[in-house]
């Protein structure tokens, strides 16, 4: 059977929406119109993503978010490990879920489980909702008969990565609400109130301090063109956004990224606990070392980083150990190297893995926590700092007028 999206009147004219399951559209439009309702539309709900989908707005495609992906696996997990029929546990979920999106998507996975097909098979049909890393982690489960322990690890891997994003997210919302608020007293100072003040001195035919014909010109700068200004920034943001989807230039810029000061250990915090996270929750799921490193070196944001991981791959095919790959690698932090080195000897890799990503990211939310804090009064010394120099702008030719009455 296949999931079906519908709309359809019902015996008071309102128009009402949901998803059904059926052979055919025909057979759903017969059971819409048993139910009193009269179809408007019916159409397959949530299509695989296909190669000649052609072009897309990015923030209308298919996917979820984080937060209902974590929810909907636990879901998944729970009625997996009450002993549940897989079929039976996706399709409760499916009527759990009050979004229509994640509806489809769910029945449309149930329909595949119920011809035969695996939960990974299945799922793979939706990579836009289901990574690379859940699907693998999901086969392996299958296979090795956990399929309930696997998904139950998945979820808490899950939710853990949406409560890192959000605490990133929330780090960042008060910096960024600063700098937007502090150029925009700026500007407006700039516009509406510098040129009312400075007005008295236009007449003048003493010469001006050069500070105030700065900021007479700053300002005439800002009013005349202004607008302008803000079309070319952010026309200067899409043609880069759209440069940067070339792979060989979007390298470049990550390699620049690995050499600035300061956010290079940023980068490679961030990237290297998501993927010692991700390696750990992998080889625990019982995926072999060799696939779990190529699946956890696709997490990583930085191509530069990716290709790393690809080289450790080699290496540890070629029988290198683990630590000693990375450690050629350069860009792997050296605690996260020796807590390797000791998982291979001791046999608890998993664990060390998982101790390494939660040390980089109680490290990494202690140095944004570091950078913020002098973010912040920096910013008030900037604003500060401003207004000082408008002031002064101001007040010199008044200093000079009264010097010439005396």
């Amino acid at each position: 059977m296949t999931a079906y999206r519908y709309r359809a009147l019902n015996p008071e004219g309102k128009l009402v929406r949901g998803v059904l399951e059926g052979d055919s559209e025909r057979q759903v439009r017969s059971h819409l119109r048993g139910q009193s309702l009269r179809p408007v539309e019916v159409a397959v709900a949530n299509r695989p993503e296909s190669s000649g989908s052609g072009w897309r707005i990015p923030l209308l495609r298919p996917g979820i978010s984080a937060g209902d992906l974590a929810m909907l696996t636990r879901q998944i997990a729970t009625l997996v490990q009450s002993n549940l029929p897989l079929d039976e546990a996706l399709q409760a979920a499916a009527q759990q879920s009050r979004s229509g999106r994640i509806k489809g998507t769910l029945l449309q996975v149930r329909s595949r489980v119920a011809e035969g097909h695996t939960l990974a098979y299945a799922m793979g049909e939706f990579p836009q909702v289901f990574s690379e890393m859940y699907r693998a982690m999901v086969k392996a489960g299958e296979h090795a008969g956990f399929l309930g322990p696997v998904l139950e690890q998945l979820a808490d891997y899950t939710e853990q990565r949406q409560y890192t994003g959000q605490k990133l997210k929330m780090a960042m919302i008060y910096p960024f609400i600063l700098v937007g608020v502090a150029i925009a007293v700026v500007v407006a100072l700039m516009i509406f109130v510098v040129p009312e003040l400075v007005g008295i001195f236009a007449h003048s035919r003493r010469e001006l301090p050069l500070l105030t014909r700065g900021l007479i010109a700053s300002s005439d700068f800002f009013r005349d063109y202004g607008g302008w200004l803000l079309v070319g920034l952010v026309t200067v943001v899409f043609v880069i956004r759209r440069l940067l989807r070339n792979r060989q230039r979007r390298r470049r810029w990550h390699q620049i990224l690995l050499t600035l000061p300061g956010l290079s250990r940023l980068v490679i915090a961030l990237d290297t606990a998501r993927f010692a996270s991700t390696l750990s929750i992998l080889m625990a799921s019982g995926v072999p070392l060799l696939e779990a490193l190529r699946i956890a070196g696709q997490v990583l944001t930085n191509i530069v980083l990716q290709e790393d991981t690809a080289r450790v791959a080699e290496r540890v095919q070629e029988g290198s150990s683990l630590n000693r790959a990375l450690q050629q690698s350069g860009h792997f932090p050296p605690m996260m190297v020796h807590m390797v080195a000791s998982g291979e000897a001791s046999g608890e890799l998993e664990t060390m893995l998982q101790r390494s990503a939660t040390n980089q990211e109680r490290e990494l939310e202690m140095t944004l926590g570091t950078m913020m804090s002098l973010f912040e009064p920096l910013m008030v010394v900037f604003m500060g700092g401003m207004v000082l120099t408008i002031v002064l702008a101001i007040l010199l030719p008044i200093f000079d007028l009264n010097t010439m009455v005396k």
